[in-house]
Protein backbone atom coordinates (compact mmCIF):
# COMPACT_ATOMS: atom_id res chain seq x y z
CA UNK A 1 0.00 0.00 0.00
CA UNK A 2 1.16 3.48 -1.13
CA UNK A 3 1.99 6.05 2.16
CA UNK A 4 -0.01 9.02 1.53
CA UNK A 5 1.76 11.71 0.67
CA UNK A 6 1.96 14.59 2.93
CA UNK A 7 -0.16 18.30 1.75
CA UNK A 8 3.06 20.26 3.51
CA UNK A 9 6.29 19.26 4.20
CA UNK A 10 8.83 21.97 5.58
CA UNK A 11 12.51 20.87 6.28
CA UNK A 12 15.06 22.73 8.40
CA UNK A 13 13.36 26.00 6.38
CA UNK A 14 15.52 29.31 7.20
CA UNK A 15 14.78 32.42 5.43
CA UNK A 16 16.75 35.69 6.42
CA UNK A 17 16.18 39.37 5.24
CA UNK A 18 19.78 40.85 5.20
CA UNK A 19 20.81 40.20 8.97
CA UNK A 20 17.40 39.62 10.03
CA UNK A 21 17.08 36.08 10.56
CA UNK A 22 13.59 35.65 10.66
CA UNK A 23 12.82 31.57 10.11
CA UNK A 24 15.64 30.08 11.98
CA UNK A 25 14.94 25.81 10.81
CA UNK A 26 11.48 25.26 10.72
CA UNK A 27 9.87 21.74 10.31
CA UNK A 28 6.80 21.21 9.94
CA UNK A 29 4.33 18.38 8.43
CA UNK A 30 0.63 19.04 7.03
CA UNK A 31 -1.71 15.93 6.27
CA UNK A 32 -3.84 16.24 3.59
CA UNK A 33 -7.41 17.15 5.56
CA UNK A 34 -6.23 18.73 8.42
CA UNK A 35 -6.35 22.40 10.21
CA UNK A 36 -3.15 23.81 11.28
CA UNK A 37 -2.88 26.95 13.33
CA UNK A 38 0.14 29.13 13.62
CA UNK A 39 -0.54 31.32 16.76
CA UNK A 40 2.49 33.36 17.85
CA UNK A 41 3.49 37.14 18.97
CA UNK A 42 3.98 40.26 16.49
CA UNK A 43 7.59 39.37 14.46
CA UNK A 44 7.89 35.87 15.28
CA UNK A 45 8.09 34.36 11.96
CA UNK A 46 4.47 33.06 11.26
CA UNK A 47 3.15 35.14 7.98
CA UNK A 48 6.82 34.57 6.42
CA UNK A 49 6.37 31.11 7.01
CA UNK A 50 3.41 30.98 5.32
CA UNK A 51 4.68 33.32 2.11
CA UNK A 52 7.30 30.79 1.82
CA UNK A 53 5.12 28.13 1.62
CA UNK A 54 4.07 29.42 -2.07
CA UNK A 55 7.05 30.95 -2.57
CA UNK A 56 5.61 34.48 -2.29
CA UNK A 57 9.49 34.91 -0.20
CA UNK A 58 12.19 32.27 -1.91
CA UNK A 59 13.34 30.45 1.54
CA UNK A 60 17.19 31.32 2.15
CA UNK A 61 17.73 27.48 2.50
CA UNK A 62 15.89 24.25 3.31
CA UNK A 63 12.98 22.35 1.55
CA UNK A 64 9.25 23.43 1.25
CA UNK A 65 7.67 20.20 -0.81
CA UNK A 66 4.07 20.81 -1.22
CA UNK A 67 1.73 17.56 -2.79
CA UNK A 68 5.39 15.39 -3.18
CA UNK A 69 6.50 18.31 -5.59
CA UNK A 70 9.86 20.00 -3.74
CA UNK A 71 9.09 24.39 -4.58
CA UNK A 72 12.37 24.70 -3.49
CA UNK A 73 13.96 22.50 -6.34
CA UNK A 74 15.70 24.88 -8.80
CA UNK A 75 13.63 23.32 -11.98
CA UNK A 76 10.52 23.28 -10.24
CA UNK A 77 7.16 24.48 -12.51
CA UNK A 78 6.56 27.04 -9.59
CA UNK A 79 3.91 28.16 -11.16
CA UNK A 80 2.05 25.19 -12.19
CA UNK A 81 3.07 24.23 -8.26
CA UNK A 82 1.45 27.11 -7.24
CA UNK A 83 -2.12 27.38 -8.88
CA UNK A 84 -2.63 23.99 -6.05
CA UNK A 85 -2.41 26.64 -2.97
CA UNK A 86 -4.86 29.38 -2.66
CA UNK A 87 -3.99 32.04 -0.44
CA UNK A 88 -5.75 34.71 1.29
CA UNK A 89 -4.51 38.00 2.79
CA UNK A 90 -4.49 39.77 5.66
CA UNK A 91 -5.73 42.85 3.54
CA UNK A 92 -8.37 41.48 0.71
CA UNK A 93 -6.25 42.71 -2.29
CA UNK A 94 -9.26 42.82 -4.07
CA UNK A 95 -8.82 44.82 -7.91
CA UNK A 96 -11.33 47.80 -6.87
CA UNK A 97 -12.42 48.91 -10.38
CA UNK A 98 -14.37 45.28 -11.35
CA UNK A 99 -16.82 44.10 -9.69
CA UNK A 100 -17.36 40.80 -7.63
CA UNK A 101 -17.80 38.39 -9.80
CA UNK A 102 -15.19 39.60 -12.03
CA UNK A 103 -12.49 39.63 -8.93
CA UNK A 104 -13.61 35.79 -8.99
CA UNK A 105 -13.44 35.15 -12.57
CA UNK A 106 -10.18 37.20 -13.48
CA UNK A 107 -7.84 34.10 -11.96
CA UNK A 108 -9.58 31.18 -13.61
CA UNK A 109 -9.69 33.36 -17.24
CA UNK A 110 -6.18 33.80 -17.00
CA UNK A 111 -4.40 31.52 -15.13
CA UNK A 112 -6.79 28.37 -15.60
CA UNK A 113 -7.88 29.03 -19.12
CA UNK A 114 -11.55 28.61 -18.25
CA UNK A 115 -14.20 29.82 -20.56
CA UNK A 116 -16.46 32.61 -19.69
CA UNK A 117 -19.38 30.48 -19.01
CA UNK A 118 -17.34 28.10 -16.75
CA UNK A 119 -15.48 30.46 -14.83
CA UNK A 120 -18.93 32.61 -13.97
CA UNK A 121 -20.07 28.97 -13.10
CA UNK A 122 -17.73 28.68 -10.67
CA UNK A 123 -17.54 32.00 -9.28
CA UNK A 124 -21.10 31.65 -8.72
CA UNK A 125 -21.31 28.98 -6.95
CA UNK A 126 -18.12 29.69 -4.25
CA UNK A 127 -19.64 33.35 -3.52
CA UNK A 128 -22.61 31.07 -2.53
CA UNK A 129 -20.74 29.14 -0.51
CA UNK A 130 -19.27 32.12 1.29
CA UNK A 131 -22.61 33.83 1.76
CA UNK A 132 -21.99 37.17 -0.79
CA UNK A 133 -24.09 35.76 -4.01
CA UNK A 134 -26.14 39.01 -3.82
CA UNK A 135 -23.11 40.73 -3.76
CA UNK A 136 -22.07 39.82 -7.67
CA UNK A 137 -22.22 42.71 -9.27
CA UNK A 138 -20.82 45.58 -6.73
CA UNK A 139 -17.67 46.50 -6.27
CA UNK A 140 -15.09 46.12 -3.61
CA UNK A 141 -15.54 49.85 -2.28
CA UNK A 142 -19.37 48.88 -1.90
CA UNK A 143 -18.93 46.10 0.58
CA UNK A 144 -18.54 45.77 4.11
CA UNK A 145 -15.09 43.94 5.67
CA UNK A 146 -16.23 40.88 6.39
CA UNK A 147 -17.74 40.46 2.56
CA UNK A 148 -14.43 41.78 1.45
CA UNK A 149 -12.87 38.91 2.71
CA UNK A 150 -15.66 36.59 2.02
CA UNK A 151 -14.72 37.58 -1.67
CA UNK A 152 -11.42 36.72 -1.19
CA UNK A 153 -11.81 33.39 -0.02
CA UNK A 154 -14.03 32.71 -2.81
CA UNK A 155 -11.68 34.01 -5.24
CA UNK A 156 -8.92 31.60 -3.68
CA UNK A 157 -11.19 28.61 -3.98
CA UNK A 158 -12.49 29.25 -7.48
CA UNK A 159 -8.55 28.01 -8.41
CA UNK A 160 -9.78 24.73 -7.13
CA UNK A 161 -6.70 24.53 -5.05
CA UNK A 162 -5.61 21.40 -2.53
CA UNK A 163 -3.88 23.66 0.40
CA UNK A 164 -5.29 26.90 1.60
CA UNK A 165 -3.03 29.14 3.62
CA UNK A 166 -4.66 32.16 5.49
CA UNK A 167 -2.93 35.03 6.94
CA UNK A 168 -4.51 36.84 9.61
CA UNK A 169 -7.58 36.61 7.53
CA UNK A 170 -9.59 38.68 10.26
CA UNK A 171 -7.31 40.95 11.81
CA UNK A 172 -8.38 43.85 9.56
CA UNK A 173 -11.89 43.66 10.00
CA UNK A 174 -13.72 45.32 13.07
CA UNK A 175 -14.56 42.57 15.78
CA UNK A 176 -18.46 42.63 14.90
CA UNK A 177 -17.85 40.92 11.37
CA UNK A 178 -15.07 38.29 12.26
CA UNK A 179 -17.41 35.61 13.21
CA UNK A 180 -18.78 35.61 9.78
CA UNK A 181 -15.36 34.72 8.03
CA UNK A 182 -14.36 32.50 10.67
CA UNK A 183 -17.92 30.92 9.96
CA UNK A 184 -16.97 29.83 6.29
CA UNK A 185 -13.52 28.93 7.41
CA UNK A 186 -15.26 26.51 9.68
CA UNK A 187 -17.18 24.82 7.03
CA UNK A 188 -13.78 24.37 4.55
CA UNK A 189 -12.52 22.93 7.52
CA UNK A 190 -15.82 20.38 8.09
CA UNK A 191 -15.69 19.63 4.07
CA UNK A 192 -11.73 18.52 4.53
CA UNK A 193 -9.82 21.35 3.23
CA UNK A 194 -6.16 21.44 4.20
CA UNK A 195 -5.79 25.07 5.83
CA UNK A 196 -2.35 26.52 7.42
CA UNK A 197 -3.94 29.07 9.31
CA UNK A 198 -2.09 31.87 10.93
CA UNK A 199 -4.46 33.70 13.59
CA UNK A 200 -5.13 35.08 16.78
CA UNK A 201 -8.45 33.45 17.02
CA UNK A 202 -7.94 31.36 19.93
CA UNK A 203 -11.04 29.84 20.20
CA UNK A 204 -11.13 29.23 16.38
CA UNK A 205 -7.78 27.49 17.19
CA UNK A 206 -9.13 25.47 20.37
CA UNK A 207 -12.77 24.95 18.21
CA UNK A 208 -11.08 23.66 14.36
CA UNK A 209 -7.22 22.95 14.34
CA UNK A 210 -6.23 19.28 14.50
CA UNK A 211 -3.01 20.51 15.49
CA UNK A 212 -1.66 24.17 16.86
CA UNK A 213 1.89 25.48 16.28
CA UNK A 214 3.24 28.35 18.56
CA UNK A 215 6.19 30.38 17.17
CA UNK A 216 8.62 33.34 18.53
CA UNK A 217 11.90 34.05 17.55
CA UNK A 218 11.85 32.44 14.62
CA UNK A 219 11.25 29.12 15.55
CA UNK A 220 8.75 26.51 16.91
CA UNK A 221 8.55 26.58 20.25
CA UNK A 222 5.41 23.96 21.01
CA UNK A 223 3.31 22.28 18.71
CA UNK A 224 0.35 19.43 19.43
CA UNK A 225 -3.10 19.15 19.98
CA UNK A 226 -5.17 22.34 20.74
CA UNK A 227 -6.13 21.48 24.23
CA UNK A 228 -2.81 20.67 25.39
CA UNK A 229 -1.15 23.75 23.45
CA UNK A 230 -3.73 26.40 24.13
CA UNK A 231 -5.65 24.84 27.15
CA UNK A 232 -2.49 23.80 28.93
CA UNK A 233 1.02 25.17 27.52
CA UNK A 234 4.25 23.22 28.55
CA UNK A 235 6.34 26.01 27.86
CA UNK A 236 6.98 29.30 29.64
CA UNK A 237 6.96 31.42 26.46
CA UNK A 238 3.59 29.98 25.18
CA UNK A 239 1.86 30.86 28.72
CA UNK A 240 2.71 34.11 28.49
CA UNK A 241 1.59 35.25 25.36
CA UNK A 242 -1.76 33.30 25.78
CA UNK A 243 -2.04 34.99 29.12
CA UNK A 244 -1.78 38.56 27.06
CA UNK A 245 -3.75 37.59 24.14
CA UNK A 246 -6.60 35.60 26.26
CA UNK A 247 -6.97 38.71 28.57
CA UNK A 248 -10.48 40.70 27.91
CA UNK A 249 -8.60 44.16 27.82
CA UNK A 250 -6.39 43.04 24.60
CA UNK A 251 -9.25 41.00 23.01
CA UNK A 252 -8.69 41.81 19.53
CA UNK A 253 -5.59 44.07 20.11
CA UNK A 254 -4.14 44.07 16.78
CA UNK A 255 -0.75 42.28 16.52
CA UNK A 256 -0.94 41.36 13.08
CA UNK A 257 2.53 42.51 11.41
CA UNK A 258 3.54 43.13 8.50
CA UNK A 259 5.23 40.40 6.10
CA UNK A 260 8.32 39.73 8.47
CA UNK A 261 5.94 38.65 10.97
Amino acid sequence: MTAMTSAVEIRNLHKSFGQLHVLQGIDLTVEPGQVICVIGPSGSGKSTLLRCVNLLEEPSSGQVVVNGIDLTHPDVDIDAARRQVGMVFQQFNLFPHISVLDNVMIGQRRVLKRDKAAAERVARENLTKVGVIEKVASYPSQLSGGQQQRVAIARALAMDPTLMLFDEPTSALDPELVGDVLAVMRELANEGMTMLVVTHEMGFAREVADRVVFMDGGVIVEEGPPDQVVGDPQEERTRVFLRRVLDPTHAHVGEAGGDRD
